[in-house]
């Protein structure tokens, strides 16, 4: 893989996830503003860009699993793991961690008054990814596997109500960059996830599963943002090009 200061940061993650675990390390978002090349990064990261560039190499040029090449997956088959995958554990998790948070807050919150401020942009988070997720599902996600079905039985093409892939698209992209900001918020908050000297286990395990629900959600975004979405995009103006 080819990389460069004018490498997009979206691209070389989609291309290679191995990438994702580098860009975490350098605390660069590679979902929400995987729009950026590396030398954007200049501009608002004080990162050397050489060392970065050194490290993204040294991943890519690592032998990767089959299993993170979701680049070369089926559009159809890509929902259906982003369902399974990422949407049961949102639906799983969220109950576990907000019980777990107002544990914590009713016996910490006193003295530790930013765990009140975790759990209110947690409770929001969570409630606007349920609605999220269920728009995908009822509407984006049974589009995208249409425009499958549809080609691979030579039907014609049918415009969605919506007009085009692309404004539900727009609409979820939206919706992340939201909740990117709402987990920046968090780690902030939490001092990235570490628990101070005197917590106890149940403030140890909150903020565990705060930083694994983060990874998820980063995850979750980069297959939709930067590998989904693109995909959904480009099948649908490759299908109205072809039949006209």
């Amino acid at each position: 893989m080819n990389i460069n200061l004018h490498s997009v940061i979206g691209e070389l993650v989609a291309n290679n996830y191995k990438t994702a675990q580098v860009f975490k390390t350098y605390k660069v978002d590679f979902c929400c503003n995987g729009n950026r090349t590396l030398i954007d990064l200049k501009k608002t990261d004080d990162i050397d860009l050489e060392k970065l560039i050194e490290d993204l190499e040294k991943v890519t040029s690592e032998v990767v699993d089959l299993d993170t090449q979701f680049k070369s997956w089926p559009l159809d088959l890509l929902t259906d793991y982003i369902e399974k995958t990422y949407h049961r554990y949102i639906e799983h998790k969220v109950p576990v961690i907000k019980e777990y948070l107002n544990k914590v807050c009713d016996v910490h919150g006193r003295d530790d008054n930013e765990l009140y401020k975790i759990q209110e942009i947690f409770n929001a988070s969570s409630e606007d990814l349920l609605q999220h997720m269920a728009k995908e599902e009822q509407i984006l996600f049974p589009y995208i596997r249409k425009m499958v079905e549809n080609e691979e039985r030579g039907f014609s093409f049918q415009p969605p109500m919506f007009g085009s892939v692309k404004n539900p698209i727009h609409m979820m992209m939206e919706e992340h960059s939201t909740e990117g900001d709402r987990y920046k918020m968090i780690a902030s908050l939490s001092n990235d996830y570490t628990p101070p000297a005197k917590a106890c286990n149940t403030y140890m395990v909150v903020y565990a599963m705060l930083k694994e629900f983060e990874e998820k959600l980063h995850a979750h975004i980069h297959l939709e943002n930067n590998i989904l979405f693109p995909g959904a995009i480009t099948f649908e103006q490759s299908i109205i090009h072809q039949q006209n």
